[in-house]
């Protein structure tokens, strides 16, 4: 989707919560931030600084990406959390893989850690795969992280042990959220509300409620998939 007129300011440590209809704009506007797309117009900026006018490594240094789709390589388990960052010892991987709780799995494998994941890590079940990806991301330990869908396509148990292992992660970082669940979007210290590439409404959870506008409709419609946890 387009992207049209959309403004806002995260502050550091801030988690931005993006929600709306599907095709709405969310994943495009994850997406400009580490430049997999350029803005065509308007700024956006990191500590005041354009992110045009920063090398794309120096940029991407800074950003850690958990997406629904985990991009894992046909390697063992240590090289793939150890691409989080370069040199990082066994001793600093293992400790990010049990912030992701993914040790105990890891461990239980009869290769362990040296356990090969197969291409795009096919050995592994989905659940697994998510927190070989955030175990990576604790690695990496960039001050700016983006979940995109990062729970949308695993089952239920799989869901909470990544959620509590997403949920460290956040920890200080500034985040920028696509959010299904109710309990991340209530959480959130903004929430950005999309429709056809625009910011229709912003503000906090009650805030919106209050407003009875498309936010107040999509929580009626249940459509965040915690809705009993309201």
């Amino acid at each position: 989707a387009a992207l049209d007129g959309i403004s806002f300011t995260a502050k550091a440590g801030q988690t931005i919560a993006l929600v709306g209809p599907s095709g709405a704009g969310k994943s495009t506007l994850i997406n400009l931030l580490p430049r997999f797309f350029e803005a065509t117009n308007g700024t956006i900026a990191i500590d005041g600084q354009p992110i045009d006018g920063v090398q794309i490594n120096s940029l991407r240094k800074a950003i850690s990406l958990v997406s629904q789709e985990s991009v894992l390589f046909d390697d063992t388990i240590l090289a793939n959390i150890g691409f989080g960052r370069d040199g990082a010892g066994r001793a600093a991987i293992e400790a990010a893989a049990r912030d992701a709780a993914a040790d105990e799995f890891i461990q239980a494998l009869p290769e362990g850690y040296d356990t090969y994941v197969g291409a795009m890590g096919n050995r592994l079940s989905g659940g697994q795969r998510q927190r070989i990806a955030i175990a990576r991301a604790m690695l990496k330990d960039a001050p700016i992280l983006l979940l995109d869908e990062a729970t949308a396509a695993l089952d239920a148990k799989s869901e909470q042990q990544v959620q509590s292992a997403l949920q460290k992660l956040q920890t200080g970082r500034t985040t920028l959220v696509v959010a299904h669940r109710l309990a991340t979007v209530r959480n959130a210290d903004l929430i950005l509300v999309l429709e056809d590439g625009r910011i229709i409404e912003q503000g906090t959870h009650n805030a919106l409620l209050a407003k009875s506008g498309l936010y107040a409709r999509l929580c009626q419609l249940q459509f965040f998939n915690d809705e009993a946890e309201k």
